[in-house]
């Protein structure tokens, strides 16, 4: 008997076939995970290339790991196989163009999508955004084909901590943020940064 805190899992009924859930369930169900929103890029000069991931996640701290979920027939993929390093950066709440970029929601691509923004070289010819939340700059370990999707494990071989602002997240099909400091607080309520309630007195 369950205790009386616990309520059952009444699940709703779909089509999917009882050996399995489809994908659209599997989609539905997937868009309840508030996950951060990262640019992860990798190629150097003409041949740079990146995409918008929300599939990042720390695999260890000892060593460093990190892997990041790639769809195979994704533009950027080639270079993942190409290339023997990538970075994760991760994006901060004002960033949202960014990240639409990168998620091919306008028609750069490649090279292309590095138009906007600020753009920091790393030692090996990659690039990461210098006005990201963090950059996680990685040397590819491994790539496991799965399915639709490539795992990328990279070994973190150089960390940085950047922007001192709110995080992006996507939820539910939408950008929303997580994190407020004292000035974006005061500008989302129609005050100077410097004056009201976030002022010394």
């Amino acid at each position: 008997m369950l205790p009386t805190n616990v309520r059952r899992l009444h699940p709703r009924p779909t089509s999917a076939p009882l050996h399995g859930v489809d994908s659209q369930g599997f989609k539905d169900a997937m868009r309840q995970l508030a996950s951060g929103v990262c640019v992860v890029t990798v190629g150097a000069g003409d041949e740079r290339n990146g995409l918008t991931a929300t599939s990042v996640s720390s695999l260890s701290d000892e060593p460093p790991t990190l892997l990041v979920c790639v769809h195979r027939a994704a533009s950027s993929y080639p270079a993942f196989e190409r290339y023997g390093a990538f970075a994760v950066n991760v994006l901060a709440a004002d960033q949202r163009e960014i990240a639409d970029r990168f998620a091919g929601a306008t028609n750069a691509g490649g090279a292309g999508r590095f138009a906007g923004g600020r753009w920091l070289e790393l030692p090996d010819g990659g690039v990461c955004l210098a006005e990201s939340v963090a950059v996680l700059d990685c040397e590819v370990e491994e790539r496991i084909e799965r399915h639709s999707h490539a795992i990328v494990i990279g070994r973190v071989r150089r960390t940085m901590i950047g922007a001192n602002s709110g995080a992006l997240v996507y939820w539910r099909g939408r950008y929303d943020q997580i994190g407020w400091t004292d000035a974006e607080v005061a500008r989302a309520v129609g005050l100077s940064p410097r004056i009201g309630a976030f002022s010394p007195t």
